[in-house]
């Protein structure tokens, strides 16, 4: 089976780990505002788990920045 874990996607799992730790928040802190568990978290920051669009806009809520900026971060 091909892996789906590009270079592309490993910079977009960085750009959140980013953004989450220029926030000064925590993993838990993350996923109490989502209503998640911590594993949650965890998961789509390792990139255990993919993100869907609507999932990542949640997460840049979640964060308090704009997904558009974000994905100017992965694009370029």
């Amino acid at each position: 089976m091909k892996s789906t874990f590009t270079k592309r996607y490993e910079w977009f799992c960085e750009v959140l780990v980013n953004a989450r730790r220029s926030k000064g928040l925590t993993q838990v802190q993350v996923a109490a505002a989502l209503g998640t568990p911590q594993s949650y978290v965890s998961k789509y920051e390792s990139g255990e788990r993919r993100l869907d669009v609507v999932e990542f806009i949640a997460v840049a809520a979640a964060l308090n920045e704009d997904p558009l900026e974000l994905l100017r971060q992965i694009i370029s």
